[in-house]
Parts: structure tokens; C-alpha cells; sequence
């Protein structure tokens, strides 16, 4: 590659597909470009499998280049049937405004906005989706369609395979996704448009649809799904999603995933997740044995940085240390799970494995009867014998605070509410 921008997602590991690589490698090296990323509006947070996009617009600009990050307030209200087994909860207009209020912060520590030629800019495609009048869109854009090769794409053909209804609302999702690439070409100069493995198809419609309706070239790429070593789909962990804002998750719980990697992952992760130079990722990633531990305190710390700044890194870190390191020294409340539980509840009984589910140190409540049976569970640093235990307000120190773990890495705190 001759392009800095591909180079770099080349030796990182971000390249999937391409429409035309060496083309776009040319006209990147010529010069800067304008490129998107979008994202619908499905939940107020983004999650981990998320990051390799928003990692992507921060190497964009920091090469050059200007991003474009779409926000789908208007297909948000379609459902993208992409990697889909059935169809995705329809919202209403008043939650998915609060969705893009809530996922617009996370850009702002990965990108910088303004009216510069290299400045990103945030965009809702409500603003020329919206205003679409039904008919004349079917007929200026509909002949550019055939149904023959929807069918052919992986997120149709899947559905159907799978005998899996797929709605008309949903078939349409794609000619739309296709017309935000049209206007964001037209309004923007925008030539590239990056996404996830699963997008390849309504990309690669996008594409050919500039083409069609302006004779010019615009490109698409794509980036690999990312799984963890286990072959688990990234984003997703035995709590449950892991989720970027930090009222959905406690920054201390999201340094914990990355602290948590598995050794064979520690390289992938920082040439995807984080911007360390390559030589000295080369560094880490050969490191072995207990030494390897340092590479994860570093990734996490790295991505943490990212995602909610210094200060939570800097709380993540001591609060490991107290936590790990010091045992049965005080605990920085704000950076665990915390569950509150009213007198009246604490009067009735509480079961300890209630408690490890509902502050999602298990899964189940099976699973921390399990914990329990095998020696995992402890309440205070002290281990719990009794699957059976319950707790009321007589279990509680004088800070009305009890500490429950699970292992010596999952934490949490029961309070009096």
C-alpha cells in the first residue's frame, strides 16, 4: 500500500473486502478524501464490536483524511436485516432521538468536529431520508434495483435459508443505505464508505449506485468480524454486552474486559484497539508468562484512555491495585457494580446467589450456586460455603456495604439503600 491510511489498516489487521484497493490506495496517496462510517440508532451506547469502526475514523483523520460519521435516525426506523435472524425491534421517533444524543458523545474523544477541511462531521440521514417523496424515490431510483440481486446478498440469502421471514420494510433497508452513499457523494465529495463484514452487501450497492446515477467512481471497504481467541463474538462477555458509556457500564468493569484478555489475543487487540506504535506492540505480545500481564495492563489502560479518558484510567488502575494487590483495603465505590437494597427487602432475605446474578458476577443463578460449590465465591474476602446463605440487615459492617466476589477478578458491592 502507498496510502498511509491503508498501510496502517493493512498492518493492523483492519482490511476485509475492498471494491477496488489499489484504486483507492491511488487516490488516498494523491491526496485527502472524504469518507463515512454510519450507524443506526438501535440503543443509547455503542458496544466493544463497535470500536473497530470508530477506531477507523480516528485513523482517518489522524492521517489526513475526513471523516463523515452517520448517524441512521431514518433507517434506524427500517431495522437493518444484516446478520439477523429475525426482525429488529422497531422504535419510536422519540427514543431514537435520545439514542443519537447518547451515542453522538462517544465520537468526542475519537475524532475532532468543526468546519475544517479535514474535520469530521456529524451527520443524520433523517435529513434527506425524511423528506423523500415515496413514489418519485421508486421511480428515479427504484430501476437501479433488481430484486435477482438482493436475493443474491448474505443478508437476504441467510434469512431465507434459515426459512426466516424477512419483511418489505426490511428488503428496503438496503436501497436506502445505498441512497445515504449518493448524497453523502453529492453533498460531501464523499468516496469511500467503511463498514462492518455484515455491510458488504448494501455497500457494495451504495457503490454501484453513485456510479449509475453520476458515472463517477466512489469505493467501499470493509473490516474483518472480530472474535476473541475462544471463537466468541466480540462485544460480548458472561456479563453480558460490553458497552462503551459509562452510565450502561462502570469504566472500572470495561479496564477489567480488556485486563481480561486472553494471551492470545493481547497483539490483535493493540494493533486494533488502541494506537501504540507497531514496534513496540511487537514488544508485548512476546511477552510470556506472567510478564504477558503487563501487555494486558496496557491494552486496557490504552483503550480506557480512549473511551472515558485519564481520570478513569488512573481510578481503574488503583482501584485494581486496592482491590488485587492490598487485600482488604477500602474500595473506590464508583468504579464497581453496586446494587442498592431497600430495608424492606434486606428484612424479607436476600439470597447470596440472587445477588451474584443481579450484579452479573454470573450469569445465572446456577452458575453462582456453582461458583459457591467450587470454592469461587467470596463475601468480604472471606469464602462462602453456604449456597444457601441469604443476607439481611444484620449482615451488613458498619459502612452498610458488603463486598461479593466471584474469582479473584469479578467484584461487586451490595449497599443498603
Amino acid at each position: 500500500m502507498k496510502s498511509e491510511f491503508l498501510k496502517i489498516l493493512q498492518e493492523r489487521g483492519f482490511i476485509h473486502q475492498g471494491t477496488d484497493l489499489e484504486a483507492l490506495d491511488d487516490k488516498m496517496a494523491e491526496g485527502p478524501i472524504t469518507a463515512y462510517t454510519g450507524f443506526d440508532a438501535t440503543a443509547p451506547s455503542f458496544h466493544v464490536g463497535n470500536l473497530v469502526q470508530i477506531m477507523l475514523l480516528y485513523w482517518l483523520q489522524k492521517c489526513g483524511h475526513r471523516p463523515l460519521v452517520l448517524l441512521g435516525g431514518a433507517t434506524t426506523k427500517i431495522g437493518d436485516p444484516s446478520g439477523k435472524d429475525e426482525s429488529r425491534k422497531l422504535l419510536d421517533d422519540a427514543e431514537i432521538d435520545k439514542n443519537i444524543i447518547s451515542l453522538s458523545r462517544i465520537f468526542e474523544r475519537a475524532v475532532t468536529f468543526g468546519t475544517g477541511p479535514q474535520d469530521a462531521v456529524l451527520l443524520n440521514n433523517t435529513h434527506w431520508i425524511d423528506t423523500l417523496n415515496y413514489p418519485a424515490f421508486l421511480r428515479d431510483f427504484g430501476h437501479h434495483f433488481t430484486v435477482n440481486r438482493m436475493l443474491s446478498f448474505e443478508s437476504v440469502r441467510l434469512r431465507l435459508e434459515r426459512e426466516q421471514p424477512m419483511t418489505f420494510l426490511e428488503f428496503n433497508y438496503m436501497i436506502l443505505q445505498a441512497y445515504d452513499f449518493l448524497e453523502l457523494y453529492k453533498r460531501y465529495g464523499c468516496l469511500l464508505e467503511i463498514g462492518g463484514s455484515d455491510q458488504w452487501g448494501n455497500i457494495i450497492n451504495g457503490v454501484e449506485l453513485v456510479r449509475r446515477v453520476t458515472h463517477k467512481t466512489v469505493y467501499g471497504l470493509t473490516t474483518p468480524l472480530i472474535t476473541t481467541a475462544s471463537g466468541a463474538k466480540m462485544g460480548k462477555s458472561s456479563k453480558g454486552a460490553i458497552w462503551l458509556n459509562a452510565d450502561l457500564l462502570p469504566p472500572f468493569d470495561f479496564w477489567q474486559f480488556w485486563r481480561n484478555t486472553d494471551d492470545a489475543d493481547v497483539g490483535r487487540f493493540l494493533r486494533l484497539f488502541t494506537n501504540l506504535p507497531l514496534d513496540e506492540i511487537k514488544r508485548l505480545e512476546k511477552l510470556e508468562g506472567a510478564e504477558i500481564n503487563e501487555a494486558k495492563k496496557i491494552l486496557a489502560d490504552a483503550v480506557t484512555l480512549f473511551i472515558h479518558g485519564p481520570e478513569a484510567v488512573q481510578t481503574a488502575r488503583e482501584t485494581a491495585a486496592k482491590l488485587f494487590e492490598v487485600q482488604g483495603a477500602s474500595l473506590d465505590e464508583a468504579a464497581l457494580p453496586t446494587l442498592l437494597l431497600s430495608d424492606a427487602e434486606l428484612e424479607a432475605g436476600v439470597s447470596v446467589t440472587d445477588l451474584f446474578h443481579r450484579l452479573n458476577l454470573t450469569g445465572s443463578k446456577g452458575e453462582a450456586r456453582r461458583l459457591i460449590e467450587g470454592g469461587g465465591a467470596r463475601l468480604n474476602d472471606t469464602p462462602i460455603t453456604d449456597e444457601l446463605l441469604t443476607l439481611t440487615l444484620t449482615s451488613f459492617n458498619d459502612d452498610d456495604m458488603i463486598k461479593l466476589s466471584a474469582g479473584k477478578k469479578r467484584h461487586g458491592l451490595v449497599k443498603r439503600g
